[in-house]
This record gives C-alpha cells, structure tokens and sequence, in this order.
C-alpha cells in the first residue's frame, strides 16, 4: 500500500525523514586515504555536517569551507574557491581533495568544473592533490543520494585501464557503520586478498586514541587501489535504491567492462547469501567455514527466538537501503512490517521492497519522500509494538510508548553508533538480537506480574 500522490504534496517538509545531501558526500570522501572534504558554500553548512558527524562517530572531524558571504552569493564563488583549496593544501598536505557543491553554490550557478580547471591553470602551487568535485545541492537529493553520487565522481576521476586483467573483486558498501566496514573487509579478504574498498572509512571515523593531533586521520582505501578498479574481475554494490546514473558499478561495466553486480545491503540471511554468491562467482573461491558457522548460529537464533517476536508489528524507516535491508530481515523472523518510511526519493523505495521479501510485506504501509510527520500522522492507527531506523525516531517512539531499535545514521541520542553492526550474518545476529530483547524488555516492563526468566 503505497501513497497516493496528492497524500505526498506538500509545500514544506516537518522533521525531515534525511539528512542533507553534503552529508553523503563527507562521509564517502572520508573512505579515501589522505582525502579532505571542501565544501564549496556557506560556512553554516561545514558546521552542521560536523556537528553530526561527530556526534554520531565521536572522532574530531575537520571540513573546509570556501565560506560564502553576501558578496560571493551575488558575483560567484571563484575567488574563494581558489583561496580555499589554496589554504586545504597548505594546511592539510592533503592527497585528494574532494569538493562537494552547497544549496547556495548550486543556485547560483558556478561551474565547478571550470573552477578547478581555472585553479589547476593559474596556481603557483607545485605537487597538486587529486581534485575530484560532486554537485550535491540537498533540494535535489538526500544523504545518500550524495554518498551515492560521490563513490561515483571518485571512480570517474581516478579509475583508469591499464589493459591488465586482474582478479581483484569492487566492493562498494553503503552507508554503514565503521564496524560493518570491518566485518565486510573480513569477509571479503577472506574470498581474495586482493580487493578494491571504498568508501572504507572505518578507521578514518572509529580509530585509536592519538598522541597528538593529526589534520588527517588514517585510514581509507589507497589512490593507487581506487585507479586499478577498472581492471578488476568484478564489481558489487551492497546498495539498490539508484539509477544506472548514480552507479559507479555501472560506470566502470559501461567504461571498463567491469562485471556489476548490484546485491542491496546484506542484512539477513537472504541477502547476506547474495552477497557470499556474488564473491563466489566473482573470485573463484568457496565460502570459508566460519561462515557457514556463523550462518548456522543465526538460524538457529531465529528458531529459539521464533516464539517471542513471531506476530510483531514494526515500523522502520531511515535510508532507502537500510530500510529495504531490514524489511528484508523482519520477513525472515515473522515480524510483519506495517510501515516503510524514507525521506529518499529514487522511486525504487515500493519496488525493491516487494522483490526482497516475501508476501508479509504486500499490505505495508510505503512511504517515500515523507518526513516525520507524514509517518506519525499515518501510523497512529497501525498500533506497532516497535520502531527500527536512527535516532531523529526517539520522539515518536515516546509518544506511541513502544520501543526504538537504533539503526542507520544518524545515532546521536546513544553511545557507539560508529560500533553498530548491521550487515552479514554476524551483523544481522547482533541486530536480531537487539530486536527480540526490545520487543522482551517492553513485555516485562509493561506486565503486572513481573519475571526475572525467560
């Protein structure tokens, strides 16, 4: 059960189900060794992607800003864009710089490409890092549409043919928890040690303490790996919800002749099989044993867990991909969804759900391109026993009584949102797990008559 367009108008958005569109962009340009992130626009905007980001990663983030006055909003950005990526250089020795165009940038009109072209001709400085720029105005997207564009511009601008066949294997994750990176590394090294991953901010966002500060955190998928992409067996993008235009898989299949296999995120067992398939098929190699384990641990979990969750409403919204993912997951455990709810907007919201999960799914409740209003104001009836997707969902989840498993981005009302695992089998376990002790801890808080054993 899908909104009707004229459900969908509206003139404003009331508590956005997303977040800004630079957003996506910083975090898949953290995934880049000796990368740092400019954003051509006002300094507000720098600030607001910070103060997110840190608070949901808990690591000191810098992000430039080509800072924008009232002057630069009328004659364009070009002097500041010049004296900006001049002071990134000097200040951060950065390997790539990645710009990312503002609302404000956007409205105006600068050309960006111009712009560094005109940069890289006039500039006295010696050495120049990469330079790679993505238009990401937020009225033309979300978080993960900028994420999305951003793996996309990187692999356009660095990956090159060599003529050297290889038999590494493209992994592009989506927007997950470093944990979920770190896991998604050991499965694949697994398969081949030679791999190409990115963005892979896992150390960059959740890293050991410093002796002192460092402008540029390590961590990140190496320049040099990224440019050998096109000369990779295959590749697989743990995300679905983009147009063939988005895709950097189908850039470098329609450049390079890349095989692109497009999984979605691999949260429960169906999907993380897909995923464990297409390594297979791609490297030539059988699944390790400790998979399978794992995959049989988690079976098993959902048989002795089978009598407390089976029947359960929930309500999961967030990313496009996380929350196909999950429905995914709740259709394996016997938990029906009642509601789908995204601030995306790709249109494949409806259609990726149905082909990822069985019949339980068929009389949700999917909405796309909604805020937080437009779900409390259609859900109020549904009467769900729980809410799964991040942290801006606490509000509801309080007003309807009912508990909110903290998923996706962004965590910033708990601590260890960088540590959540969500993907694989060994991710799905931990989620699963949270899920079944929510929906426990609200029966034995809720019942009169009390029980310390289950």
């Amino acid at each position: 059960m899908t909104m009707t367009q004229e459900e969908k108008e509206k003139d404003v958005s009331r508590n956005a189900c997303k977040l800004c569109t630079p957003f996506g962009a910083c975090l898949a340009f953290k995934g880049v060794t000796g990368s740092m992130t400019l954003l051509h626009g006002s300094q507000g905007c720098a600030t607001y992607i910070r103060r997110y980001m840190i608070s949901h990663f808990r690591e000191p983030i810098d992000i430039a800003s080509s800072n924008f006055t009232e002057d630069t909003a009328i004659f364009g950005g070009q002097k500041n864009f010049g004296t900006a990526v001049e002071n990134v250089i000097r200040q951060y020795s950065p390997a790539l710089i990645g710009i990312a165009t503002t609302c404000l940038s956007e409205t105006i009109g600068d050309d960006i490409k111009m712009l560094v072209h005109m940069f890289k001709k006039d500039t006295e400085v010696e050495n120049l890092p990469e330079i790679v720029h993505v238009s990401t105005p937020s009225y033309n997207g979300t978080h993960s549409d900028g994420y999305y564009s951003t793996i996309r511009a990187i692999s356009d601008t660095l990956v090159e043919k060599t003529g050297f066949c290889t038999d590494n294997v493209n992994v592009f994750p989506g927007m997950v928890s470093p944990a979920d990176l770190r896991y998604l590394r050991e499965i694949i090294s697994s398969f081949n040690d030679n791999y190409v991953f990115f963005p892979d901010y896992a150390d960059t966002l959740d890293g050991p303490s410093w002796d002192e500060y460092r402008p540029i955190p390590e961590g990140g998928e190496k320049i040099e790996n990224i440019r050998s992409a096109g000369d990779s067996a295959g590749t697989i993008e743990l995300f679905s919800c983009l147009d063939d235009k988005n895709s950097a898989g189908k850039l470098l299949e329609d450049k390079f002749g890349v095989a692109n296999y497009r999984i979605g995120m691999p949260i429960g067992i169906r999907k993380t099989d897909a995923f464990i398939d297409a390594l297979e098929r791609i490297t030539g190699s059988h699944a390790p044993a400790w998979l399978s384990a794992e995959r049989g641990r988690l079976v098993d979990s959902y048989i002795d867990a089978h009598k407390y969750i089976f029947g359960k409403k929930a309500v999961v919204f967030g990313d496009e991909d996380m929350v196909v993912g999950i429905t995914s997951l709740l259709s394996e455990i016997g938990i029906t969804t009642v509601a789908a709810v995204s601030g995306g907007k790709s249109g494949k919201l409806e259609s990726e759900i149905k082909r990822n999960n069985d019949a339980s799914c068929d009389k949700a409740m999917i909405m796309d391109n909604s805020d937080f209003e437009d779900m409390a104001e259609a859900i109020e009836k549904l009467k769900p026993d729980l809410l799964i997707g991040n942290s801006k969902g606490y509000m509801l989840a309080r007003k309807l009584k009912i508990p909110l498993v903290r998923t996706g981005f962004p965590v910033h009302d708990r601590f260890g949102g960088a540590r959540i695992q969500h993907v694989g089998y060994r991710g799905t376990q931990q989620l699963f797990d949270r899920i079944v002790n929510a929906i426990i801890e609200k029966r034995q808080k809720d019942g009169d008559w009390g029980y310390t054993y289950m």
